[in-house]
């Protein structure tokens, strides 16, 4: 009994061995898990990618994308495409810019390591030409410098939007260019504080020069205080160029558009003799335009005027102006707020582009002058605009001409409510206040002074013409000049 059992017993041990043994020569085989092969990236323009990479022998259920941006940018996941896809299309991307790829696949087995990096970087900034006026809706985006071509015009009835960081050049060419907003249309130019819209000369950095294009102007629907038909100074001088009229207006709450972060440099192109334009030319604007954190730079001829209306306007900087840096006329009745001008020589023109001033200033504002001012400089409306929290820095002695280097001159029946300022350095007077017209608006209320502090000024009001009439206590005098430096 116990010899059968025992060979029950062996032979069930050598069964066992030879089952193990042939397990051992015939394992089981998990299956592959492999990464992607093959991942490759091509820029398809500006904001698009086009990610590629090799089927798989191995099916997946799916894949994982991930993208980078930059060098040391942190991947994350932007798409789970099908098993079965070797390409995918990235879009909504940034132009000029590098991004990194990686593939994973999704299998039964689990998802597997992510492929090799693929590098790619997207195409950069585009040019256009602006040669036609502008009839239609139209948006310039960043991924684009808009190169103007002559004096271009937003027609009435369209609206030209521009994107955050736009940048718009003025053709350095001898007959000139600017853009034209002109009533009836809008433009909607928002800008930040770290991508500004900047509008600037065609010329390459280092050779720029006041003059070189025009500028930009806009024309509302506001109210002026002059009759009969008036046009926007430097036009009419070719088919290009044609006059532009901004008068007979009746709506002085006119919307025109937003102008927010906006800078504009190298201005101020004259295309006729003594006709230069002006960085900004506002022109009949209705206080429904919005106008924020708006600079010029380097302007042949003023940075700022307006010309009636009633649109307000604030955080505003002048820098190096080839006239004045704040220009206000023939009725107008906005706010203006926190205002910033500084000038510390005379600006040197581009040849044929046109000339400096010979009296730049630093406010320079009058009721009505000239053709259509039918009551003279009682003429109505009055300019009566409110300006507060401004600070004014002129060159200081022995850079500009005697007729010129005024903090401020109010003349020919203006009014106004000149509040909270600095005026600094200004080389002939803080200043002048020219004729009975503007003593009879102040007489009238429509003219006061307060909160006035004035530095390094010869003398506070221009010898020989108006005393202004507010209490002491409205104006601060710091009479010391200092020599120029």
């Amino acid at each position: 009994m116990m010899f059968g059992n025992g060979l029950k017993t062996r032979s069930a041990l050598l069964l066992s061995l030879a089952l193990l043994g042939a397990c051992s020569s015939d394992p089981v085989t998990p299956p592959a898990n492999d990464a992607p092969a093959g991942l490759a990236a091509a820029s398809t323009g500006q904001t698009t990618v086009r990610v590629i990479w090799t089927a798989p022998t191995t099916t997946a259920t799916s894949f994982v994308l991930q993208r980078a941006t930059g060098a040391a940018g942190t991947f994350a996941t932007i798409a789970s495409p099908a098993g079965t896809a070797v390409m995918f299309d990235d879009t909504g991307l940034t132009f000029g810019t590098q991004y990194r790829y990686r593939l994973a696949a999704v299998r039964a087995a689990g998802t597997s390591a992510y492929s090799a990096e693929a590098t790619v970087t997207t195409a950069g900034v585009g040019s256009i030409e602006v040669t036609a006026d502008i009839t239609t809706n139209t948006t310039w985006t960043a991924a684009n410098v808009y190169r103007l071509k002559g004096f271009r015009k937003v027609a009435n009835g369209a609206t030209l939007t521009i994107e955050a960081g736009t940048r718009i050049e003025g053709d350095f060419a001898t007959v000139g260019s600017s853009l034209f907003v002109l009533r009836g249309a809008r433009i909607v130019a928002i800008g930040t504080a770290a991508n500004p819209i900047v509008f600037t000369s065609s010329q390459t950095a280092g050779t720029r020069q006041p003059g070189d294009w025009g500028g930009l102007i806009m024309i509302g629907n506001g109210i002026i205080n002059r009759s009969g038909i008036v046009n926007i100074e430097g036009t009419g001088t070719s088919v290009d160029n044609p006059l532009v009229p901004y008068s007979g207006g009746s709506n002085n709450a006119d919307n025109s558009g937003t102008l927010r972060y906006v800078r504009v440099e190298y201005a101020g192109f004259g295309p006729a003799q003594d006709a230069e334009l002006n960085a900004f030319t506002l022109a009949a604007l209705g206080s429904g335009t919005t106008m924020e954190y708006c600079q010029t730079l380097n302007g042949l001829d003023d940075s700022f005027e307006w010309f009636g209306g009633a649109v307000d306007a604030k955080y505003l900087v002048s820098y190096q102006s080839g006239d004045d840096h704040f220009d206000i006329s023939e009725g107008y009745q906005g706010r203006l707020q926190f205002l910033v001008g500084f000038q510390s020589k005379v600006l040197v023109p581009r040849a044929g582009a046109g000339n400096v001033s010979s009296d730049p200033q630093g406010i320079e504002n009058d009721g009505c002058n000239g053709s259509g001012c039918d009551a003279g400089f009682d003429s109505s409306p009055f300019t009566i605009p409110v300006i507060a929290n401004f600070t004014l820095v002129g060159t200081g002695p022995g850079v500009v001409g005697a007729s010129g280097g005024y903090g401020a001159i109010l003349r020919r029946g203006t009014g106004g409510h000149y509040i909270n300022g600095i005026l600094a350095r200004w080389p002939t007077a803080a200043i002048g206040y020219r004729d009975a017209a503007s003593k009879a608006r102040e007489t009238a209320g429509f003219l006061s002074i307060k909160g006035l502090f004035v530095a390094e000024t010869p003398v506070l009001f221009q010898a020989g013409q108006q005393s202004y009439g507010g209490p002491a206590s409205d104006i601060e005098y710091a009479a010391a000049t200092t020599a120029a430096s």
